[in-house]
């Protein structure tokens, strides 16, 4: 894809098609959507002082039309003048108005904030007030979660335990890891490490070792679901192909939660793919894409493997809780309530 810093050096065609594609990939990178990114109709009729600074674009952001205003000139506008420009852009067309620009500096970012301006910068940051969207860069991947996080082997193990019918407050870890596949060095990691959450309790019988938690599947999971991470690793874009069929793989994210719920299916498929499924596929020279294009299915990369329940359509209902619970989408947060009733107590 071709970075946006670089599109001084662009046709304008080519300009256009850049921003799109930026603006797609910070969007679907960072709230899961990827919206049709188009030319305003009404663009012509703009004053000529607001067609010489702006290119704009408009999209459909969390069912709102939404208007990209981006910034075309070489030389950086004082803050003044892109609050002017924003200003008089939202008042002639009548929508929320989004000034885009390749960077902006730490002092420019605070003072459009100050001013309540709407502002994009792909890769970076998104500050929609209007929304109550305020994305940084370094919230996408916080560090804070990941150190007190439990690690995927110990997280697919517990989720695997807690799927169970009936109930058991207590069990053999060992047996647990040996049907997931894991090692005898996993295990004891897993063990020091559900413990010393109290997650659960150990107790030792001969060789044999037992972990005791809640009395209750539900009192578990509310326990330990503030140290569980979210199963997804990254995204990718993919065209089928006769060499990986998708039905090999569980429906993830929206694909899955619409089997689920009331909510309606979404544009693409998404699939969950497991570490070992990513290497067969990128050995079989399945095709990545660099965004979506018509008949493209999305791939959510998984730090474990997503199959936890046996002869599934779908992941399972508390992993699929787990990667979609910052989503913003009002309509998702419903339908994950409704998924709450295919927990297994």
């Amino acid at each position: 894809m071709i970075a946006i810093s670089s599109l001084e050096m662009l046709t304008s065609a080519d300009r256009d098609r850049a921003v799109d594609a930026a603006v797609r990939a910070y969007l679907h990178e960072t709230l899961g959507i990827a919206p049709e990114v188009k030319p305003w109709p009404d663009a012509g009729r703009l004053p000529y002082f607001l067609q010489d600074a702006l290119e704009v674009r408009e999209l459909t952001l969390l069912d709102r039309p939404i208007l990209l205003a981006i910034d075309k000139q070489p030389d950086k506008p004082g803050l003044a003048q892109v609050r002017s420009r924003m200003d008089k852009l939202r008042q002639l067309a009548e929508l929320p108005v989004v000034y885009v620009r390749s960077s902006l500096a730490s002092y420019e970012r605070k003072r459009l904030i100050e001013q309540k301006v709407a502002f994009l910068v792909p890769g970076n940051q998104l500050y929609l007030p209007d929304l109550g969207i305020d994305l940084r860069e370094y919230f996408r991947k916080p560090p804070a979660a990941a150190d007190s996080a439990l690690s995927p082997a110990t997280q697919a193990m517990l989720i695997t335990v807690l799927l169970r019918r009936p109930w058991s407050a207590e069990w053999q870890p060992a047996k647990v890891v040996s049907e997931l596949g894991y090692t005898a060095m996993t295990l004891s990691r897993a063990v020091k490490e559900i413990t010393a959450t109290s997650i659960a309790t150990v107790r030792t019988e001969g060789r044999a070792r037992w972990l005791h938690t809640e009395p209750t599947g539900a009192q578990t999971w509310e326990r330990a679901k503030s140290l569980l991470r979210n199963p997804i690793k990254r995204r990718v874009w993919i065209r089928p192909s006769s060499q990986w069929e998708p039905p090999q793989m569980r429906l993830a994210g929206l694909s899955a939660l619409a089997r689920h719920s009331m909510l309606a299916e979404p544009q693409w498929t998404t699939y969950a793919v497991s570490p070992a499924q990513w290497r067969a596929a990128t050995q079989a020279g399945v095709e990545l894409l660099p965004q979506h294009v018509p008949g493209a299915c999305e791939w959510e990369l998984w730090h474990y493997d997503p199959a936890l329940v046996p002869d599934g359509e779908t992941v399972d209902p508390l992993s699929l809780t787990l990667s979609l619970q910052g989503h913003t989408d009002e309509r998702v947060q419903l339908a994950l309530d409704e998924l709450q009733v295919s927990f297994p107590w």
